[in-house]
């Protein structure tokens, strides 16, 4: 038995204008019938295409302000002004935060011999990720970072060490500089005037007259041993040149260690004692 004839053909159109043929026997073949690009583009996604007819004065429907996208793709932030939003062009220019100031506390011995301290310090960041730059503008991140100073041999009260921008950041906000102040720590034996050193030691009113020895420790752990051997009468120092604090602008150069007396007379004579010193110190 033969059989004989011919596969009908099934012709389909798609969506967009393209044909689908299918036979019986045969490849399925594909042909493109060409249309409008702006057509398909409103197909897909429910409105016309922002970039066809460019130069027309004419928006799409359901856009946001001028832009020729829809409000709801980008909204009013930092691509909806981009795209002729509400937002200008060309804001106000970012203004810097105020400094923000913290004391540091410093003994003397570090700011004899210089070290490096270390501040931790939390702040917030702008959050610059893909999704928070579409969908947050303006979203921060809190962030822990170390700040490292080098205290300089001879730095005095009062001195600042910036910081720039280390603030928190905003939108459309300079971050603030970050500014330690060095204060100087109370000491034990040793007070600073400028770039002197002094110390007061207490002597009786014998050590007064016939001298004395005065033994410190320095700020760097050296032992230092001082002869007096003047009278010392109130109001009087011993100048011990180059054993102050070093000078910032050059550390090889100290300034002067100053030692004065608080002499401590007795609270009470016996007639024997006051005739022996007037023996002693008639004219």
């Amino acid at each position: 038995m033969r059989l004989s004839g011919r596969s009908t053909a099934t012709r389909t159109r798609g969506a967009t204008g393209s044909s689908f043929f299918s036979g019986g026997d045969g490849p399925t073949a594909f042909r493109f019938n060409p249309r409008s690009a702006d057509d398909i583009f409103a197909e897909f996604f429910g409105f016309s295409s922002p970039f066809g007819g460019m130069g027309s004065s004419a928006g799409g429907a359901g856009m946001s302000g001028g832009s020729r996208f829809p409000g709801w793709m980008f909204g009013d932030g930092l691509f909806g002004s981009a795209f002729g939003g509400d937002r200008p062009m060309n804001p106000q220019r970012p203004q810097k935060g105020a400094p923000i100031e913290n004391q540091l506390p410093c003994s003397l011995e570090d700011l004899y011999k210089g070290t490096t301290k270390k501040m931790k310090i939390s702040r917030e960041i702008s959050d610059m990720s893909e999704y928070a730059i579409f969908y947050f503008y303006g979203k921060t991140m809190p962030v822990e970072e170390i700040l490292t100073i080098d205290l300089k041999p001879g730095w005095k009260k009062g001195t600042k060490i910036t910081f720039p921008e280390k603030g928190n950041e905003a939108p459309h906000v300079i971050p603030a500089d970050i500014v330690f102040i060095i204060d100087e720590k109370p000491h034990d034996v040793f007070t600073r005037e400028g770039n002197d050193l002094i110390m007061t030691q207490m002597i009786s009113l014998v050590e007064a007259l016939t001298g004395c020895t005065v033994h410190l420790t320095t700020l760097d752990g050296r032992s230092l041993t001082i002869p007096v051997n003047t009278v010392i009468h109130p109001g009087y120092e011993e100048v011990v040149p180059k054993e102050g604090m070093p000078i910032p602008k050059d550390p090889t150069k100290k300034g002067n260690l100053r030692i004065k007396f608080n002499i401590k007379f007795p609270s009470r004579l016996s007639s024997e004692q006051k005739t022996g010193i007037k023996k002693l110190l008639a004219p």
